[in-house]
This record gives structure tokens, sequence and C-alpha cells, in this order.
């Protein structure tokens, strides 16, 4: 299992990204707008479409996450809610027993699902407010 932070932007993550990677150094392993997406994705406004859905930069052992928000997905991030632990698992069996788990007394934002780019992945906010991510590679 790993965690990783996993940050939200208001349309601002690319520039955040390339000062975190001038800072960290290295390169990233997967950037992807929200043109990018498939096309049974809730619809984005043009304007809104080359904001970052997601971008990933290795660093050390673990991976700094980020994405923007879109008006589509609902309101832009606030200081102090604008980040997600990610939890990387081992099974789908452990990503929903964790779900499960964190989710109770909590708010669910989509349950654990198989994705577009190939992970069993599902959100949620525990019963303290504090944003998750869990995800399990396809395979």
């Amino acid at each position: 299992m790993q965690l990783n932070t996993y940050l939200h932007f208001d349309d601002n993550c690319r520039e955040a990204f390339e000062f975190y990677r001038s800072v960290f150094g290295g390169e990233f392993a997967w950037v992807a707008t929200f043109a990018d997406g498939p096309e049974d994705m809730p619809s984005v406004p043009d304007g809104e479409k080359d904001r970052i859905m997601h971008v990933s930069l290795p660093i050390g052992d673990s991976v700094l996450m980020g994405s923007d928000t879109t008006s589509a997905f609902g309101p832009p991030p606030n200081v102090g809610n604008n980040y997600s632990v990610s939890v990387s698992t081992d099974s789908r069996d452990e990503t929903d027993r964790l779900f499960a788990a964190l989710s109770e007394g909590g708010n669910v934002a989509m349950p654990p699902a198989d994705m577009f780019w190939g992970d069993y992945f599902g959100m949620c906010t525990d019963r303290f407010g504090v944003n998750w991510m869990l995800s399990c590679a396809a395979g």
C-alpha cells in the first residue's frame, strides 16, 4: 500500500506543478487535460477543457498528484479542502474494505468502479472532513 498527496486547484494546477517540478526535479509521469477525457465523461465547458484533469510528479518513493476543478464537477476548492490523501492498494477487496470504513459516517463522492484509465477507483470524505481517493491498478 502507498499513500500519496493529491492537490486540487482552480485553473492554476499547471503553474503549480511546473513550480513543484522546478523545486523537486524530475519529469511528470502523466499529464492530461479535460479535453483528453473519454467521450462519456460529463461535459466540460469549452473554456475549461485545457485545465489539468490529472498530473503526477514522482518525488522519491512517493508521487505528488493534482488536478484543476471545472464547473462541470462542482465548486472550486477552498484552502483547507484542496487536497486528498490518495491510497494505492494491492487489491479490489482491500480498496472496497478501506473505502467502506473511511466513508462510514462521511460522504461518498464516487463509489469504487472501473475507470477509463484502467484503475478501480473511488473517492469519499471521512467523518472528520478529510478527502480520500482509493485505487487499485488494473491487472
